[in-house]
């Protein structure tokens, strides 16, 4: 029996037979238009997936930029400081290398290794901040001289500290205690132990035996077996003992890695070419 319609609506067969129907073949007065918009719909999804996709690569490209930038600007600014308290700036280029062996040597992993190699040159970074007349003074400091030259650290720190990249963290952590010792006794913060970060020991370390070895304003290198001996007597003092049984027992690695770079010629923008670039965005800066 057929059914009437109530109130202009369809009929229960009339339902039952668009209800049969493959979906875009005739649904109620509008089903051929709803498949169309749908498949419409979901090109123009598709187009602004890929124009998101787009959107994304470019600016993650601008972000990595801007990283790379910041990177070598604060390298310049490091070559800056270094300059003015080392005619050559390889300082720079030894502490970053040395101490990625040491990293290494310890028991970090490759990708902290690789952070140091690129956070240790900037640990003087703050002397920028230190005049003249105090830095490059020779002889011994008076006590007002001395705690200027001891805020090189905080300046550092407040340099680098201002971003929350990981190797600019670590570079931060590492101006701030590089000068910190074992015992207590160091500065700015009189940190003991483990308190001090074990980059900031590492750099320690490796920035003691470099400055000892290498020619300075007041004085000649030492020889590297006085240097040797000088380190010795500062164990449990200013250096972590197991750091320094580590470096003692690696200690050929480290001098002819040193001497290595004293041989190579000297590249000034080397943290600046293109594979900086590389290795800041394998390391996620």
């Amino acid at each position: 029996m057929m059914l009437h319609k109530a109130n202009g609506g369809a009929t229960v067969s009339e339902v039952d037979s668009v209800a049969s129907r493959p979906l875009g073949q005739g649904a109620i007065g509008e089903g051929r238009l709803a498949f169309a918009d749908a498949n419409a719909a979901l090109a123009q999804l598709m187009r602004y997936s890929i124009d998101l996709k787009r959107l994304v690569r470019d600016r993650d490209a601008v972000l990595q930029q801007i990283k790379t930038a910041h990177l070598s600007a604060l390298n310049l600014l490091c070559r800056a400081a270094e300059f003015r308290d080392d005619d050559t700036g390889v300082h720079m280029d030894r502490v970053g290398a040395l101490a990625q062996l040491l990293t290494l040597r310890i028991g970090r992993s490759a990708g902290e290794a690789d952070l140091m190699r690129m956070a240790a040159p900037m640990h003087d970074i703050g002397k920028i901040a230190i005049p003249d007349a105090v830095l490059k003074k020779p002889g011994g400091y008076n006590a007002e001289e001395r705690a200027i030259m001891n805020g090189h650290t905080r300046f550092g720190a407040e340099i680098l500290g201002q971003s929350d990249i990981p190797l600019f963290q670590m570079a931060a952590d590492v101006a701030l205690t590089h000068h910190e010792s074992w015992d207590g006794s160091g500065y700015p913060q009189g940190l003991r132990g483990e308190q001090i970060p074990w980059s900031g020991r590492v750099v320690a370390l490796i920035d003691f035996f470099d400055a000892l070895t290498m020619d300075r304003v007041y004085r000649k290198a030492f020889s590297d077996e006085q240097a040797l001996t000088m380190m010795e007597a500062q164990r449990g003092i200013k250096f972590d003992p197991q750091m320094l049984d580590t470096f003692m027992h690696h200690v050929d690695e480290f001098i002819h890695l040193r001497d290595d770079i004293n041989a190579a010629e000297r590249d000034h923008g080397a943290l600046l070419r293109g594979d900086a670039g590389q290795l800041a965005s394998e390391l996620g800066l």
